[in-house]
């Protein structure tokens, strides 16, 4: 599962912290944990995973032009490390590496992760990877999309929102029985696309 939110937060910020547990308690489920390779959330996944002793990896990439940019960190040490050109490339990976995705509370970044993991979910409906939205504000951002944008009523239905660390552990076994039927090797798919769907 690939963890996004925000690199801002440290131990008893919330985010951090139920980050850190959902981690914890989707590890113990043999789910490999998943993450950019930064602090705040990133790190809280890492962390969570590793209390446990759970697979972790982490998809990074070290600006050169975008001063902005946080990069790795040197908490943040996953089992795995895959190293990616540019913002782009990394979003990409992590994408492609996680079977399900959990958005936490972030910024742009995580915006623009939203965005890609709701498109990616929308287009390959019926096979598209599991989508989980955390945190209760959730119920109001997606509240505006749907009034003010131009959403179908089956782009609401990829996704689950979830309030509480438990709600996560529930969300995933519901959507165990979606990856089971939808699992599937895609004998007519041979390029980097069939990494985005089940």
């Amino acid at each position: 599962m690939t963890f996004f939110g925000s690199s801002i937060g440290d131990p008893g910020d919330p985010n951090f912290d139920e980050a850190q547990i959902i981690a914890r308690e989707v590890a113990k489920m043999g789910i490999e944990i998943i993450d950019g390779g930064g602090q705040g959330v990133m790190s809280a996944a890492t962390i969570g995973a590793k209390d446990v002793n759970g697979k972790t990896a982490a998809v990074y990439y070290n600006p050169k032009f975008a001063t902005t940019f946080e990069g790795p960190s040197v908490l943040n040490v996953a089992g795995k490390v895959y190293k990616e050109s540019n913002y782009i490339e990394r979003t990409r990976k992590l994408l492609e590496l996680g079977d399900a995705y959990i958005i936490f509370n972030g910024g742009t970044g995580t915006i623009s992760e939203f965005g890609m993991a709701w498109g990616l979910a929308r287009l390959y409906f019926g096979h598209h990877k599991p989508l989980i939205l955390y945190g209760y504000f959730w119920h109001y951002i997606v509240e505006e999309f749907r009034r003010r944008m131009k959403i179908r009523p089956e782009d609401l239905e990829v996704f689950r929102i979830a309030s509480k660390p438990e709600d996560v552990t529930k969300a995933i076994n519901v959507y165990d029985l979606a990856l089971e039927k939808n699992r599937h090797e895609h004998k007519e798919c041979h390029d980097d696309e069939c990494r985005l769907f089940l």
